[in-house]
């Protein structure tokens, strides 16, 4: 820290909670007009100047009073709807089939149920040991047995996160010819085994297993890495992964300065040392792209990303800035690397971090190539075969194809008129 006298001689901070978020406000506006019809103008006192287009876009009108009443899906006990907990939907059921028992011990949410339940593993439930006899994503349930073992499991996993459509678009400012994405995010969680570890973390054992992927969907945002950024990198021989991860967990940690979210809130894909180190070629090229997605809010998002989209320009000025500012030479928490990192921040380069933002910002020339150092710059591990390829292209959603087919159009028309004004 730079400042540590700030601890003790600063106020503490406010609790801040982001009224305007869509997720947070429907369900109490919802659960509100069940229990008394909601006045938009008179109640914005209450749920802010954004309520009467909230109630003409989901709440059912009464024409004759004026008045709105909670939406039908909502019922019959919309504060049953309401997760007062958490944002996610989709639970998965751990159910005890111990002396069969079928009684459900509790309901993970799907953000934690990728690294605590998996067929072998160990599921702890109130300091007590179960075994995982039987794991289903499709049906969101898992069969579970008490047993008394003096080792726990810790998964060896893997998570791709995709694109898969993009609903907004928007040009970061000259001089950078590249653009920022947002849409619909895929995540693929799949477990390929785990270890047996006893309560001194050693591992006794390591078992592969053949589950099935977890695949979530949410919406977020993606920036692709642009060619001049991945030529500077390989000239100098440093590592592409590396680079992305860094520059993801740079952007990361500045999320909080402009949208009001909590750590873990949004969330990257995090490189593993041992699939970027490996000696030889991989099958799961990862495409050259930094990506982030709402880790809670089901397929709708928590509406985090969609925000942190709208200042994507001034996150990734903020964070050149950070790095260049960071007097660490490989990298530390205060620059590049992340607490929450789920693979401890072992690919990482504080260098080509530096290199792709720039090259983002379109500021290739402030560069100093010959100054970046050469890969690996990590000499405990061994550089491997590059796993990152060129990122391709995310296909439209229906409504941004539409969109463009009007704009087209219009730019027809004012070249014509403008023709015909011409030849007048």
């Amino acid at each position: 820290m730079d400042n540590p006298s700030d601890i003790f001689t600063k106020p503490n901070c406010e609790l801040q909670v982001d009224l305007t978020n869509m997720l947070v406000l429907e369900g109490h506006i919802q659960c509100a007009a069940f229990e008394m019809p909601i006045r938009p103008y008179e109640d914005t006192i209450y749920f802010g100047k954004q309520l009467p287009s909230i109630a003409a876009e989901r709440l059912l009108r009464d024409p004759s009073l004026n008045f709105y009443h909670c939406n039908e899906r909502f019922r019959p006990h919309p504060s049953r709807c309401v997760a007062i907990r958490d944002t996610e939907d989709g639970h998965f059921a751990v159910v005890d089939i111990t002396h069969n028992r079928n009684v459900v011990l509790e309901e993970v949410e799907p953000s934690r149920a990728f690294f605590t339940i998996y067929e072998g593993g160990i599921f702890l439930h109130q300091g007590l040991t179960y075994l995982v006899r039987e794991f289903s994503p499709d049906r969101r349930v898992a069969k579970v047995a008490l047993v008394k073992v003096d080792w726990t499991t810790q998964q060896r996993d893997y998570t791709d996160i995709d694109p898969v459509e993009t609903e907004a678009i928007r040009r970061l400012p000259a001089p950078s010819l590249s653009r920022a994405f947002y849409g619909a995010i895929r995540v693929r969680q799949v477990v390929f085994g785990f270890f047996k570890v006893d309560r001194k973390r050693r591992i006794l054992d390591a078992v592969h297993v053949d589950n099935p992927p977890i695949i979530l969907h949410s919406k977020g945002l993606w920036l692709d890495v642009p060619k001049p950024a991945l030529a500077i990198l390989n000239s100098r021989r440093l590592n592409v992964a590396a680079a992305i991860h860094a520059a993801e967990h740079a952007v990361l940690s500045l999320m909080p300065c402009y949208v009001i979210s909590m750590p873990g809130d949004v969330r990257t894909e995090c490189k593993n040392a041992t699939k970027e180190f490996a000696q030889k070629e991989t099958s799961r090229k990862r495409p050259a792209r930094l990506t982030f997605y709402d880790a809670k809010g089901g397929a709708s998002g928590s509406g985090i990303s969609t925000k942190a989209f709208e200042f994507i320009d001034l996150l990734l000025v903020r964070a050149v800035e950070r790095v260049e500012a960071c007097h660490c030479v490989a990298g530390c928490v205060e620059c590049v690397c992340s607490e929450g990192c789920k693979e401890q921040n072992l690919v990482m380069s504080k260098a080509g971090a530096e290199v792709v933002l720039k090259c983002l910002l379109g500021r290739e020339a402030e560069i100093d190539i010959e100054g970046l150092p050469w890969g690996p710059e990590d000499e405990r591990v061994k550089a491997g075969v590059e796993t990152v390829v060129e990122a391709g292209a995310v296909p439209l959603s229906q409504a941004l194809r539409e969109k463009r087919g009007r704009e087209e159009e219009e730019e027809v028309v004012v070249v014509k008129v403008e023709d015909v004004s011409e030849m007048g």
